[in-house]
């Protein structure tokens, strides 16, 4: 096993699974920007290990994360604080944006509240495994700060009616509407959580890494084009998938019935 320490999260990774933690649990885990440093520092470091396969993200304590630090966030309105609000805000969109073009497939592992920014953490996240204790909201609308960054993931994950009753109310949903909602994979109880996210990690990591890191980009390359050209792209990337040494052993492997062993 391997580990790094950082001043708000760790970061640790043995049989293929990386498992970073926030770890600044007195404060319920803020985004803070010393914060989202450390996690994009974490996920570089992820990207280029090709050790890793999956990427388990946590939060220490009751909180997933209660989002942006509110410290950081407070101005007098000045030009310096407009040029401070955007390098915290412009922070966070490279670290949506890096949990999603890493490709390790990264699942969000939620036990308590993940609020505001750290909703959206969960809502950018590939996959999420929450307790049934879990419980998430976008609040800022209360404090006369529209949620609007967290809206960008969160009306991709669930659409956007239900994203506009969490925006404009800023009420918490439970876990089983999160599921039922499309914001979390499944809820489990609190006590089988680590088990329940642990498992689906090795479940991918046993998989061919290379194929898993190009059916990830695909994914969100395709996403948002309209049918007829993520069909065009689709099949080239299939196409070029199908010449891999690792897609010629899996079709080996499952004609032959046997297990594959994976190039890379």
């Amino acid at each position: 096993m391997t580990e790094s320490t950082y001043e708000y999260l760790t970061a640790q990774t043995q049989d293929g699974i990386a498992t970073v933690t926030l770890a600044n649990p007195a404060k319920r885990n803020p985004l803070s920007l010393a914060t989202m440093g450390e996690l994009l520092t974490a996920f570089e470091t992820i990207r280029k290990d090709s050790a890793v396969k999956v990427v388990v993200l946590r939060g220490l304590g009751p909180a997933f994360s209660a989002g942006h630090d509110l410290r950081e966030l407070q101005c007098a309105g000045d030009e310096a604080d407009v040029v401070r609000l955007r390098a915290i805000f412009d922070a966070c969109v490279r670290v949506m944006t890096a949990i999603q073009s890493v490709p390790q497939p990264v699942i969000a592992e939620v036990a308590g509240i993940a609020t505001a920014a750290g909703c959206q953490l969960v809502a950018s996240c590939d996959l999420a495994i929450a307790s049934s204790e879990a419980q998430f909201a976008t609040p800022g609308v209360n404090i006369g700060l529209f949620c609007t960054t967290p809206m960008v993931a969160l009306t991709r994950a669930i659409g956007r009616k239900h994203a506009m009753e969490m925006l404009l109310t800023g009420d918490f949903i439970d876990a089983a509407t999160a599921e039922r909602w499309g914001l979390v994979n499944r809820v489990v109880p609190a006590a089988e959580l680590a088990g329940a996210t642990l498992a689906l990690a090795r479940k991918i990591a046993a998989s061919s890494a290379f194929v898993v890191g190009l059916g990830k980009e695909a994914f969100y390359a395709q996403i948002d084009l309209d049918q007829p050209k993520a069909y065009a792209y689709a099949k080239e990337v299939m196409s070029m998938n199908a010449l891999d040494a690792d897609a010629r052993e899996g079709m080996s492997a499952f004609l032959e019935r046997r297990v594959p062993s994976w190039k890379r």
